[in-house]
């Protein structure tokens, strides 16, 4: 029996002509057959939207990629619009895995409902697809930038690693997705360790405008992180302080971890100590 080539679906935030996504691209090559379908234009913190006004329009772009000339597929939308119209149109069967990234700059602690890497994943874990979401650390201006000043190898290594093992093992229950997050100055050697979501805010977000109200604005920010203030199980210690490579196991299901039945019993006392309150309160009747 002929094993066939696992198919990979790669995309990303920051659009298709991002370096970050062609590290990713070369990686992943050796794994399996990689489709490109990224935004047509930087997406940056737009989550798992899917915006009305997205022209959704799909343009084949011939990219040099390595030493190979690919054909590639820019849409305009989101990352999680990408994803859909690759899956619903562009590829000729049902991806294996999709991978988004290698984004420029970490994706952190609750900041992950932000992030259009993350947004991607979590569209492909909804379709029950294996994913894996890949951000590396660089300084802030950077961010919204192509800049090529970055080496993205160790996070194609990385990018790589987890694919070849996703595609091999099925993720456990309760895990539809990884999001991996590669410290600025890691290696291939650098440990790696699975770590839990912070429960913290790791860019304070800063309004910025200059004028009155009627004149453009954006809402920006930047990292206060202290070591006191994050578990060191988590994704938030593992990258700022410890510097190692942060893997973190991510649930569609967001219901909160706790005893559900217990937690309406309260609810209900609450609220029938509350009716009897009102009660008590009303004036009677003469």
């Amino acid at each position: 029996m002929v094993k066939t080539k696992a198919q990979i679906l790669l995309t990303n935030d920051d659009g298709i002509e991002s370096p970050g996504l062609w590290a990713a691209a070369r990686a992943l090559s050796a794994v399996g057959y990689v489709t490109v379908a990224a935004p047509r234009e930087q997406t940056s913190a737009s989550g798992r939207s899917l915006p009305l006004s997205s022209d959704g329009k799909i343009e084949i772009r011939k990219l040099q990629i390595g030493n190979q000339e690919w054909d590639t597929f820019a849409i305009g939308g989101t990352p999680a619009q990408a994803v859909l119209h690759a899956v619903l149109e562009i590829m000729p069967q049902r991806p294996d895995l999709v991978v988004s990234g290698i984004n420029y700059g970490e994706n952190i602690g609750t900041a992950i409902t932000l992030s259009g890497t993350v947004g991607a994943a979590l569209e492909a874990a909804a379709l029950n697809i294996p994913a894996i979401a890949v951000s590396l650390q660089v300084k802030e201006e950077a961010w919204l930038s192509y800049s090529t000043d970055f080496n993205f190898s160790t996070a194609a290594h990385f990018t790589a690693l987890f694919a070849r093992m996703v595609l091999a093992h099925p993720l456990p229950p309760d895990v539809d997705l990884l999001k991996i997050d590669v410290p600025d100055n890691a290696t291939p050697q650098t440990p790696w360790h699975i770590t839990r979501l912070a429960r913290h805010r790791y860019w304070i977000p800063t309004a910025e405008r200059k004028g009155g109200w009627q004149d453009p604005g954006r809402i920006s920010g930047y990292m206060n992180i202290k070591p006191e203030e994050v578990g060191e199980d988590t994704d938030a210690y593992a990258l700022a302080f410890s510097k190692i490579v942060s893997v973190t196991p991510l649930s569609l299901d967001q219901t909160s971890r706790v005893d559900l039945a217990d937690l309406e019993r309260q609810f209900r006392k609450l609220l029938d100590s509350g009716s009897q309150s009102q009660q008590s309160a009303m004036p009677s009747a003469h």
